[in-house]
């Protein structure tokens, strides 16, 4: 059974699926959670309170997928692809994830930058886009470093760049959008050195004839 805290952040999320943060009110958080509303402030102190946890919880699920995905995959050359993939994942699954990633915070989600300063229930600070990109970079290469496969940190840590720009491109513009695009121009394809970089280092075929990065 979930505690009071982790029933009070699914319902939170739950509730941002369908909602606006502005629309999400307090006392249907903690009555879906099954809490009272003093529960709940106790918990987190304020909305925006519970806001950075909702975030901090997002980033943190996952860095620690990213372990997961790796670890699963040590022993094989595929590690950087895994990355991509689970990164691709991740952003097409949870909203505050792909906002944390590419830094574009919609309207209807609880941006960091309008969140009042941190209080004593905070918790670590939330990570800018180069930061957990960095820390995923160096997590990556950590968990990749320990495996058989014979390349050098330097290569490891090129591979797990380009898996991110890579995973980081089709978040913000799904493959299925590209044909979609009202000006191709604008979506800067990768150019073929970059490519063949792509397909060298995933150890994956690339299956489009386009792709894109930020």
């Amino acid at each position: 059974m979930p505690s009071a805290r982790e029933a009070l952040l699914d319902s939170a999320h739950s509730a941002l699926s369908t909602l606006p943060w502005t629309a999400v009110r307090m006392v249907d958080v903690a009555a879906a959670a099954g809490v009272s509303r003093q529960t709940l402030y106790n918990e987190f102190g304020s909305k925006g309170g519970l806001a950075r946890a909702l975030i901090r919880r997002a980033a943190d699920r996952y860095l620690a997928g990213v372990e997961e995905a790796l670890g699963a995959h040590r022993a094989e050359a595929a590690g950087p692809a895994e990355l991509a993939r689970w990164t691709v994942a991740a952003a097409r699954d949870d909203v505050l994830v792909k906002a944390l990633l590419t830094g574009v915070w919609a309207d209807r989600l609880p941006a960091p930058k309008a969140l009042p300063a941190a209080g004593p229930r905070a918790g670590a600070p939330l990570p800018t886009p180069t930061e957990l990109l960095e820390l995923v970079r160096d997590r990556a290469v950590a968990e990749l470093e320990r495996g058989p496969a014979p390349r050098t940190p330097g290569e490891l840590r090129l591979a797990c760049e380009i898996a991110l720009r890579l995973a980081l491109s089709y978040a913000l513009v799904p493959a299925e959008a590209v044909d979609q695009c009202a000006e191709p121009d604008s979506c800067r394809p990768i150019t073929p050195m970059i490519t063949r970089e792509i397909d060298t280092s995933l150890r994956a075929e690339t299956t489009s004839s386009r792709k894109i990065i930020p």
